[in-house]
């Protein structure tokens, strides 16, 4: 029965394999977010340091998160330079987080419940999610959580701390998170090992968000501060405890978060490692952090579904902790409500025959592609940026560099994305690129090529501009 939590890992490696490979295949993948980690793993594995053009010329990416983690892929990398490394990667760290999660639930219930929970948790929306948008550098801390509530879970206060110091080099908000690991083993456990990891938490955050960041971002302080003012208003303490709950997507987030344990997850005191990321989010004033897309969610999967086990665990030691019924029933309720979850997110795409065949306008996409040489400075619709980081110098096709500074364009007229351009405004900026001195080299399907034959224009210069902002 051992083997059960490394079957489970293993399983979900190959499933998230082919989920996430196959949809950067069909060109469902972006350059916002995943070629730009592309770029920045790219640029450690040749020793440039993660330079990002795609977020501005000489962009260091290390000024926009402080994610050194990411040079661990750049061995692997440099042995296959391919956006599909990253894709592969960010399966196996998030499908090895199952492993301490049912191995906890097997320990101390038993076989099914390693199944259910590690099933619960690999199946979940959260990592659906992430799953179904790209790569980012949070899948580094989804493992390193997992293995630290488990071990909260167990009452291994030092291997906890080991597993939640290396948070810091993932994110710059996750040395908060430490801290949250600290506070719970200086409440239940070793005094001394929570104060460190506390002071080592909260330190690290600070250095991070007021030292080095700044020193590296081209703004010369944090990028993102504006996320938690409030608003043009600034913060009203006041009414603080009802930003938390409105608007009321953010409660349904949360009540999805916890559906998968019957929200028995709130009665364990693991929970509190979880409230560092749900606080900045719901308090957040950028409505995509309060949902259930993106990537936002994933870490918070294994500190859920561990809470879960402590408190199975607990209600067979102590029957006063949960009704009979109840303990009875969670296990079985947990599964079928993440089987009810499915359609609703991204694993959705595995049942369908979409994402199992290759339509014709795929290939020729990959055909249109092919003329592209190596090393090449192109601008690229969204949708097809990824497609070329491994061997191009690669911007988006509108945003954030006027696009006649490239040599080649590839646009996808057929199915404009819509983003950063709108389709009306990206059909006009192809048709000033062919006015200015571009010509069409292939167009298959609605793949267009086109390469400039006329002198590059002078930087100022206004010719094809785009504006926008990320948002």
């Amino acid at each position: 029965m051992r083997f059960i939590p490394w079957a489970v890992a293993l399983s979900l490696f190959l499933v998230y394999s082919f989920f996430t490979i196959r949809r950067h295949e069909l060109l469902l993948t972006s350059g916002y977010d995943l070629g730009i980690f592309e770029q920045g793993v790219r640029g450690y594995a040749e020793g440039r340091g993660p330079i990002v053009e795609l977020k501005g010329p000489g962009f260091n990416l290390l000024g926009d998160h402080f994610s050194p983690v990411l040079a661990a892929l750049a061995p692997f990398y440099w042995l296959w330079p391919s956006a599909k490394v990253l894709l592969l990667g960010q399966s196996a760290l998030l499908a090895v987080a199952a492993v301490p999660i049912s191995r906890w639930a097997l320990r101390s219930i038993g076989p099914a419940a390693a199944l259910i929970t590690g099933f619960g948790y690999g199946a979940s929306w959260g990592l659906a999610s992430a799953l179904g948008f790209d790569f980012h550098e949070i899948s580094f801390a989804v493992p390193l959580v997992a293995f630290s509530a488990a071990a909260l879970g167990e009452r291994r206060w030092a291997a906890a701390f080991a597993w939640a110091a290396p948070l810091v080099l993932v994110k710059e908000d996750l040395g908060i998170t430490v801290a949250a690991v600290g506070a719970y083993i200086l409440w239940r456990g070793d005094r001394r090992i929570g104060a460190a990891a506390v002071a080592f938490g909260v330190a690290a955050s600070l250095l991070e968000l007021l030292v080095l960041l700044p020193a590296m971002s081209p703004g010369g302080s944090f990028a993102y501060w504006d996320n938690l003012s409030g608003g043009s208003g600034g913060r009203n303490l006041l009414t603080l405890p009802l930003d938390l709950i409105t608007p009321g997507e953010k409660v349904r987030t949360v009540l999805l978060l916890l559906a998968p344990t019957m929200l028995l997850a709130v009665r364990s005191p693991l929970m509190l490692v979880a409230l560092p990321t749900l606080g900045w989010r719901l308090l957040s004033n950028n409505p995509a952090y309060w949902g259930t897309n993106y990537h936002y969610s994933a870490v918070l999967m294994p500190i859920v579904f561990a809470a879960f086990v402590d408190v199975l665990v607990r209600a067979r030691a102590n029957p006063g902790v949960l009704h009979r019924r109840a303990a009875r029933a969670a296990l079985p309720v947990s599964l079928a409500v993440t089987v009810a979850l499915l359609p609703g997110f991204a694993f959705s795409q595995l049942f369908t025959l979409e994402l199992w065949r290759t339509p014709a306008r795929v290939e020729a996409a990959r055909s249109v592609l092919a003329a592209v040489p190596d090393d090449a400075r192109i601008a690229a619709s969204n949708r097809l940026v990824p497609q070329l980081t491994n061997r191009c110098e690669v911007i988006v096709f509108g945003w954030p560099q006027n696009w006649s500074t490239a040599e080649w364009i590839v646009v996808d007229e057929d199915r404009p994305m819509g983003w950063p351009l709108t389709p009306e405004r990206e059909r006009q900026e192809v048709a000033a690129a062919k006015q200015s001195g571009y010509r069409v080299v292939r167009s298959d399907h609605g793949i267009t090529l086109l390469q400039r034959t006329a002198p590059a224009a002078q930087p100022g210069s206004t010719s094809g501009t785009a504006t926008g902002t990320t948002g």
